[in-house]
């Protein structure tokens, strides 16, 4: 299992947004330029991230984004399940999601929230704080 780039990018971009730790306000175009994801990728980003309360927003002189909250109360989990939606290692374990010809007679099904929660903690662990640090 791997992030898709969508979420990888997220994870970059709200990387750069915790070094400026509420210092001053960035907007897409600077995000984009400081990390190389490309223009309107960053642009789209920035929207989910605001809407999902990661990032706040304004408008006019001076205005741009900001993380929403402390660099350390921000998870990868956080910043995944707003691009991506809930975590989720197969389409059944999706609450809502009834798209498997074997969903009837499964009996791994009940037992893949197991493998999701470990997911979710593994990724709920890790601050967008931790990951602005210098790897010793």
């Amino acid at each position: 299992m791997k992030l898709s780039s969508f979420a990888d990018y997220a994870v970059v971009l709200m990387s750069a947004a915790a070094r400026h730790c509420g210092a001053t306000r960035m907007n897409a175009t600077t995000l984009a330029a400081e990390t190389g994801i490309p223009l309107p990728t960053a642009q789209k980003l920035v929207s989910r991230l605001s809407a999902a309360g990661l990032l706040e927003s304004s408008r006019g002189t001076g205005g741009g984004v900001r993380l929403s909250r402390p660099p350390a109360t921000i998870t990868l989990a956080d910043v995944v399940e707003a691009v991506e939606g809930p975590i989720a290692m197969t389409a059944c374990a999706d609450h809502g999601a009834h798209d498997c010809l074997l969903e009837q007679d499964c009996r791994v099904r009940a037992h893949m929230n197991v493998a999701n929660d470990a997911i979710r903690s593994a990724l709920a662990s890790v601050t967008i704080a931790s990951l602005t640090r210098e790897m010793a």
